[in-house]
């Protein structure tokens, strides 16, 4: 008696749909490309003496208070994953080559199970915002004494005016206390000298000399700060990723955004300058969309993709911050091989 092999078909397949009895379930691969990009963030803080510098301390500090966002490092990966837009259910049937066929294009990545993603994923990591304080060094309070006048009558019947002080508390102007900090600041110098020449009463030697030169030097700088003003810097990083349409007449896609307050962005925050993806195909052209109903029309054979290699360049305006090849499959060639071949060893 001679045994007939089964046939093996195909049809078209929906996740709201029951999978059919004695199929398998495959997708055609399309690329996601990632982007990893980490940014420094500078923020500088003007001082709030700084409109006195020229005058008490004879430097130039900048008033207005600014930030910065700068690229430090990017990174561009081709991922793959399943197409959720073309499942099919594949029958293969009783035939022994059919089998060895089929799990030859899983292995070789041509399809893919539904559902497959080749990487894991990742979460945006934002730093926390740097606020920077100033320690104005000088009280903010002062006393004044001012000389009050009352009339009274003295043993002749002659009246008299008599100077009365009267003290009272009273806050110092900006400039007064940006004076007094300067002060301090020439204070510090000069007493930092003093102990280094060792024109002081205090002896300091070893590990003291070095701890109290320490210790002056960040107080001055400290002080300086209130007219120079400071500057925090923080990192932020982040992953975006974007899938090309091979139906998309322009190969360009807005990854994310980048803003000097508030650092990376989302795409479609349109509060940042946006940075782009430029895809560009060197051989060959993209070919068009193709329909499951397509697919499944052609019975007894498995449908794969062949990917396209195509340049990736990432744009920062006319700036290109990195640039490499990837294949992707959404932009190759759709074809077909029969399952039932047998191939030759």
């Amino acid at each position: 008696m001679l045994a007939s092999a089964t046939p093996s078909f195909s049809q078209i397949f929906k996740s709201s749909d029951a999978t059919p009895a004695g199929t398998v379930i495959y997708s055609l691969p399309q690329t996601s490309i990632r982007v990893t990009v980490k940014v420094s963030l500078s923020k500088f803080t003007a001082g709030p003496y700084a409109a006195y510098s020229d005058k008490y301390l004879g430097v130039t500090a900048d008033r207005s208070s600014k930030s910065s966002c700068t690229i430090e490092e990017i990174e561009i990966t081709p991922l793959v994953e399943a197409d959720q837009n073309l499942s099919v259910a594949l029958n293969i049937g009783s035939s022994k080559n059919a089998s060895a066929n089929f799990l030859a294009f899983c292995s070789q990545g041509l399809i893919i199970a539904p559902g497959y993603f080749s990487s894991e994923s990742s979460a945006m990591r934002f730093p926390s915002p740097v606020q920077p304080s100033f320690n104005e060094g000088v009280a903010n309070l002062a006393t004044q004494t001012t000389q009050l006048y009352k009339s009274v009558t003295n043993e002749d019947g002659e009246v008299e005016k008599v100077a009365v002080p009267q003290t009272q508390t009273v806050a110092k102007s900006l400039e007064k206390k940006a004076e007094e900090t300067a002060q301090l600041i020439f204070r510090l110098r000069e007493k930092k000298i003093d102990i280094l020449t060792g024109d002081t009463d205090a002896n300091y030697s070893g590990e003291a000399l070095g701890s109290a030169v320490d210790k002056m030097n960040a107080l001055e700088k400290e002080y300086t700060s209130l007219f120079t003003g400071k500057t925090t810097t923080a990192t932020q990083s982040a992953s975006f990723e974007v899938v090309p349409k091979a139906k998309n007449a322009k190969q360009n896609y807005v990854v994310f955004r980048i803003s000097d307050t508030q650092g990376l962005l989302p795409p479609d925050n349109m509060s940042g300058r946006p940075v782009y993806l430029e895809l560009t195909v060197a051989d060959g052209k993209i070919s068009p969309e193709v329909s499951a109903e397509e697919i499944a029309a052609s019975k007894g054979k498995v449908a794969y993709r062949m990917p396209l290699v195509v340049t990736a360049r990432l744009l920062d305006g006319q700036t290109v911050l990195g640039q490499t090849r990837i294949p992707v499959y959404q932009f190759g060639k759709l074809c077909y091989f029969p399952l039932d071949l047998a191939l030759g060893k």
